[in-house]
């Protein structure tokens, strides 16, 4: 398939393709006059790439995954390389769920106590004449 039905069947765009490409994670096979020509391998591996991207990983991140489809696994989250990095963004995910439940807990007490100690009316703000 040409690059536009790929990016069309992977849910992106011929830029994307071509940036995935340039960065060695898609691999199209150049016809006889130079088109760019895909297999349904490669319309996996994009279809890996989105989905990772689409969560948060970086290029970088997604390298182990399109390594592992491409040594014939079915998904390319079953090797090594690729459970190292589930794992990694897994506790970076967690740690950020432990700073907004801070930041919510901080937010709820602020909240609290304004409304304990409000005054009414509240102050206005003079506005001076110039």
């Amino acid at each position: 398939m040409l690059i536009g039905e790929l990016a069309e069947r992977a849910g992106t765009s011929t830029r994307a393709l071509r940036y995935y490409e340039a960065h060695g994670l898609v691999r199209p096979e150049r016809s006889a006059n130079g088109y760019r020509v895909y297999d349904e391998a490669e319309l996996r591996v994009v279809r890996e790439i989105r989905a990772l991207l689409d969560v948060g990983f970086g290029l970088d991140d997604v390298r182990p995954f399109v390594a592992c489809l491409r040594a014939g696994n079915a998904s390319g989250d079953v090797c090594p390389d690729s459970v190292t990095v589930l794992r990694r963004k897994l506790a970076e995910v967690d740690a950020y769920l432990d700073r907004l439940g801070a930041v919510r807990r901080q937010l709820h007490t602020q909240l609290t106590h304004a409304i304990a100690h409000r005054e009414e009316p509240c102050p206005r703000k003079r506005h001076s004449a110039h």
